[in-house]
């Protein structure tokens, strides 16, 4: 069930009926939709969406379209009028051969051509205003869509944060600031059955580190400090619990700020937080 609700969110939905997939993609949805009810009720549901937009942003012609029409018949009636009248006469030629008069062209067709003209001008204009709201849409649905993929990331976030604290293997240490950082704090999750350590970023607080470093987390085991691997704090995604080195038994933990890459051993001038089971 999870691997569909991902599938449904992942946009591929929208990006089908609005016909910007590849082939194997066009299969790829159209077998999902026929295995899975739910998969088939969204893509229909993105149909019915997709309709109500088109009917409810329709475009008329513009209105000037109509009288430059009726103003091409009334120019091709006066071009007509405008021949002098030829009165029809006939001929007698030599051997009583009767010359017949040029019979005069239709103009109907004339009228039909211009007719015809100025709706495929009026028709261009419509595809064009269509097709500027469907990209408009196109961008609104990716927008959305992208919304959709933080917001279901925020949710794993908390479905697994609640996992780790509802688990009574883990403990909760808060890892408070030193003298470098008065207001810094971590929270670290530590399961000794588990041999887990994972650390919860969306709480830390701490300053975002530059390029050249990043911060290094580390365990008193038998009073060494051993490492457990480097992270960063980013303040453009901090929705997310990062599982770090694996260790069974600690005394402490503790935060220093190293060169990037992490250091052999932590650089204790530059500890920022540290906490002690």
């Amino acid at each position: 069930m999870e691997d569909i609700k991902s599938y449904i969110e992942s946009g591929i939905l929208e990006l089908y009926v609005l016909g910007d997939v590849t082939p194997d993609e066009r299969l790829q949805v159209e077998e999902m939709a026929s295995k899975h009810e739910a998969v088939k009720a969204e893509l229909l549901d993105i149909e019915r969406s997709m309709e109500l937009f088109a009917s409810e942003n329709a475009l008329q012609p513009a209105a000037h379209l109509r009288d430059r029409v009726l103003n091409s018949l009334v120019t091709n009636f006066a071009d007509d009028n405008n021949f002098p009248n030829k009165k029809i006469t006939t001929e007698t030629v030599k051997d009583n051969v009767i010359a017949m008069p040029a019979q005069k062209a239709n103009s109907f067709y004339k009228y039909a051509f211009a007719a015809c003209l100025a709706l495929l001008i009026a028709s261009v204009a419509v595809l064009v205003s269509v097709y500027s709201k469907l990209q408009d849409a196109n961008i609104q649905l990716v927008a959305l869509n992208s919304s959709n993929q933080h917001f279901s990331k925020t949710v794993n976030f908390m479905d697994r944060q609640l996992n780790i604290y509802r688990d009574t293997s883990f403990k909760v240490i808060r890892l408070k600031g030193t003298k470098n950082l008065p207001t810094g704090l971590m929270l670290v999750a530590f399961s000794p059955a588990k041999k887990k350590v994972v650390i919860d970023l969306a709480d830390l607080k701490m300053p975002v580190n530059d390029k050249a470093h990043q911060y290094q987390l580390w365990a008193l085991v038998s009073g060494k400090p051993v490492s457990l691997g480097v992270f960063d704090k980013d303040d453009t995604d901090s929705t997310m619990m990062k599982e770090m080195g694996s260790v069974n038994v600690a005394q402490a933990f503790a935060v220093t700020l190293e060169p990037r890459g992490g250091s052999v051993n932590p650089t204790m001038s530059q500890m920022m937080v540290i906490g002690t089971l």
